[in-house]
This record gives C-alpha cells, sequence and structure tokens, in this order.
C-alpha cells in the first residue's frame, strides 16, 4: 500500500514538471537539453523532498504524532496553491526561457515548491525514505522527458491542464493519507 501511496504522489508531482516540460518542449529541443533540464528538475524535486523532511521530522520531535496530520494538511495546502497558480498562469503567460541559466533555476526552484510539503509528509506514508525519493526522481525525469518530447504535438491546453490536474490530485491525497491515518487503514 506504501508504495502505491508513493507512485500517486511521484506521478502528481510528474504531472507539474511534465507541464512545464511542454511549455519548453513546444519551441524544440535537443536531447542534451532534455538531459540538462530533466536532470534540474528531478534533482530540485529530491533536494525540496529532503528538505521538507528534515522539517517534518523536527516537527515530528516537537510534535509527535499530529506532525503527519501537519504533513497531509501541507500536501492539501499546496495542492490548493497549485490550482490558483494554474489559474493564474493561465489568465496571463509572460514567456521565459526555461531552459538556461536563471530561468532553468527559477522553473526548477517553482516547481519544487510541492516537493517541500510532500517531504514534510513522506514520513508518514510508510515508505523508505531512499526508495520514495529514488520512485519520485524517476518519475520527475521521465515525466520532464514526455513533456519536453511530446510538447510541440501537445501544445499550450495540455500544459495548462497538467498543473491544474496535479493539484486536485495532490489535494485529494492529502486527504486520503490523512483520513487513512485517522482510521489507521494502509
Amino acid at each position: 500500500m506504501g508504495l502505491l501511496k508513493i507512485f500517486v504522489v511521484a506521478v502528481s508531482l510528474g504531472l507539474d514538471v511534465f507541464a512545464v516540460g511542454i511549455g519548453v518542449g513546444m519551441r524544440g529541443t535537443d536531447w542534451r537539453l532534455k538531459a540538462r533540464i530533466g536532470l534540474a528538475f528531478a534533482s530540485a524535486e529530491v533536494i525540496m523532498n529532503l528538505v521538507g523532511v528534515a522539517l517534518g521530522k523536527a516537527a515530528g520531535a516537537l510534535i509527535g504524532d499530529f506532525a503527519g496530520y501537519i504533513g497531509f494538511a501541507a500536501l492539501f495546502g499546496v495542492g490548493a496553491y497549485m490550482i490558483v497558480e494554474a489559474v493564474r498562469e493561465a489568465e496571463q503567460k509572460m514567456p521565459v526561457d526555461f531552459s538556461q541559466g536563471w530561468g532553468l533555476f527559477l522553473a526548477s526552484l517553482s516547481i519544487s515548491l510541492d516537493s517541500l510539503g510532500i517531504g514534510f509528509s513522506i514520513l508518514y506514508i510508510g515508505v523508505p525514505l531512499i526508495l520514495a525519493l529514488s520512485i519520485i526522481f524517476a518519475v520527475s525525469i521521465c515525466s520532464t522527458l514526455l513533456g519536453l518530447t511530446t510538447g510541440r504535438m501537445l501544445g499550450r491546453r495540455v500544459e495548462e491542464g497538467a498543473e491544474l490536474f496535479s493539484g486536485i490530485i495532490l489535494m485529494l491525497t492529502g486527504l486520503a493519507f490523512a483520513l487513512a491515518k485517522a482510521f489507521h487503514v494502509g
């Protein structure tokens, strides 16, 4: 059950990087650029998860078992934030080069902020941390490469929908994890 939980989390994170990958891929990219962007996005996801884990451990030491519920609430909140951002970005698109330099750094940072909340709750999912981070890393790279590769074909419509869908999935995941913990299921 824990592997299914972490896979759901990884896929919802992957939808976010998939959306950004589509945006960059619409301009066309070569394999080196795809690899650089994929590694940057996946590394940012894992690093932010680790920061979230550290914060979650500290909160767990201070407030005990209730920290798990705070982590799941953070997951729900991140999902809600992603929905708001998806709607806001759909209204005003500013062309930024996410493929290099500061654009790549800012894109990596912005897509990994949701991983901070997930990292906070990841310890309470019931999957060894290294395995969870490995799955998130692999799904993130695959999602980015898929977005970059298919970006030209799929266009802006799928890009916006993927971020919105990702936010909805994260909100539902946070709620489901909190209910499972409360009722001692899974």
